[in-house]
């Protein structure tokens, strides 16, 4: 039977067949793995709710400390990334896992300034080259014009860690006093002890290239290993595909600076809303964690959509730019109705979060679609490693002015106008380059599915 795929099928019946079973296979854990990271990264917001008072921390010495965190991470980035790329995802991805559980529990051993600062720090260098890393190992099992969808997905658990997250950090404060612990140090063992587990077992749950797929049948195998050689072959073809070629390729600075804008927008809003939201009313922290979670479940819905009709248009640049002007808009309007109306401030900042998370997917869907191979291994750390300074610059910045001012609307305005900028400046740069606004995916692999297919038909007819 002739395995030639339909003329009206971008990927021909074997390619829909073999994708759905890698994305059965991988993004689950991809997304689970993404899950325990966020909220390990972002836990610190509602521990500070009763820490804070506890170990003697202003609004400046705490943004400076959950910011610190991306300085570690900054450092390291690119390092980790090329082990990774040396040693393949599946130990390498554990050995991150590991370090940062142990670590994100470390928290708890915080008495002041000083050791709040040292811990954060050291947790941001333990993961340092996880989101890269999946990004990239993203780039091996799927074609660059399912890519955005399937990076809307790992991004979608961002909102979904936050909003489940957010509850269960509130009810985990309620700890307080057990065995002599307070409920903010309950808050980071227990939350950093599923990275430790999720270490331990993800060699056995990851595989690390197409090629080795078990799991797939021999066909699928061949028309995958197939399609992304022929994909990677064409991109070679630029001759920037080596790793220090990542570091060096000018689109790698541009969108490591555009990414910049982005993640103010991500973690000035992330690592102070709790505290936002506190302020709103007189909540107790288990009501705080529920009303948090509502921004943060809208925004999920919208990712899961969103990332999904930039993958049917293939215009990235317009989506992810689009996306910040709505985030923008949602910060501006929470930060002039703060002082006036609670429950419009609320909607305005779910407005905000809806467009925060879903500009990520096209946004990173654009240099990982630009650079291939070890260039892409070393290209992503070092956007994620520049960009993720504004996740020092900006909680920093927040609490600067939240001391200076007394209020949160001033920090509000400035992340807003980081965003403001960063949408323009995104679309003037991506607006005419192929990664922005590339072909739909029907035309985007016809060669290469074919070549694959044909090479499967082939393989089949020996086999007889």
């Amino acid at each position: 039977m002739s395995t030639v795929p339909d003329a009206n099928s971008a990927l021909g019946e074997l390619g829909e067949r073999t994708l759905r079973k890698v994305r059965r296979r991988v993004m689950p854990l991809i997304v689970v793995l993404y899950f325990i990271a966020y909220l390990d990264r972002n836990n610190v917001g509602f521990a500070k709710l009763t820490m804070s008072a506890d170990i003697g921390l202003s609004a400046t010495a705490y943004g400076l400390g959950a910011g610190i965190f991306f300085l570690g991470y900054a450092l390291l980035e690119i390092p980790s990334n090329g082990g990774m790329y040396r040693y393949g995802a599946r130990k390498w991805i554990a050995r991150i896992l590991i370090s940062w559980g142990i670590l994100a529990s470390a928290m708890s051993l915080v008495t002041g300034e000083t050791t709040f600062y040292i811990v954060r720090f050291l947790l941001g260098a333990a993961e340092a080259g996880f989101f890269p890393a999946i990004l990239f190992y993203l780039t091996l099992w799927f074609p660059a014009a399912q890519r955005v969808a399937v990076i809307g997905i790992f991004i979608l658990a961002q909102p979904v860690s936050n909003a489940l997250g957010a509850p269960v950090s509130a009810l985990l404060l309620n700890m307080d006093g057990i065995m002599g612990l307070h409920g903010w140090q309950w808050l980071y063992i227990i939350e950093g002890i599923p990275a430790i587990v999720l270490g331990i077992l993800a060699p056995r749950m990851l595989t690390d290239r197409p090629r080795d797929a078990t799991w797939l049948k021999a066909e699928e195998r061949e028309w995958l290993t197939t399609t992304m050689d022929l994909e990677l072959a064409a991109k070679q073809a630029s001759g920037k595909h080596k790793f220090l070629d990542g570091l060096k390729d000018r689109r790698t600075l541009a969108y490591s600076a555009l990414y910049f804008g982005l993640v103010c927008g991500i973690y000035g809003l992330g690592l102070w809303l709790p505290s936002i939201v506190a302020a709103l009313g007189d909540f107790n922290t288990t009501q705080v964690g529920f009303i948090v979670a509502i921004p943060y479940s809208f925004a999920a819905v919208f990712v899961f959509y969103w990332s999904r009709r930039s993958d049917r248009t293939g215009n990235r640049v317009w989506h992810a730019s689009t996306s910040m002007v709505l985030a923008a808009i949602g910060l501006l309007g929470a930060g002039f109705l703060l002082p006036v109306n609670p429950v419009l401030s609320m909607i305005f900042l779910t407005l905000a979060a809806m467009g925060i998370y879903s500009a990520i997917a096209p946004f990173l869907a654009m240099p990982s679609a630009a650079l291939t191979g070890a260039a892409a291994a070393a290209g992503l750390a070092m956007v994620n490693s520049l960009g993720n300074l504004g996740g020092f610059v900006a909680p920093y910045a927040v609490g600067i002015l939240k001391d200076a001012t007394g209020s949160d609307q001033s920090g509000l305005i400035f992340l807003s106008a980081c965003l403001a900028i960063t949408s323009v400046a995104t679309y003037l740069y991506a607006r005419k380059r192929p990664e922005g606004a590339s072909s739909n995916r029907s035309a985007s692999l016809p060669k290469a599915h074919v070549l694959a297919e044909e090479s499967s038909s082939t393989s089949k007819i020996k086999s007889k």
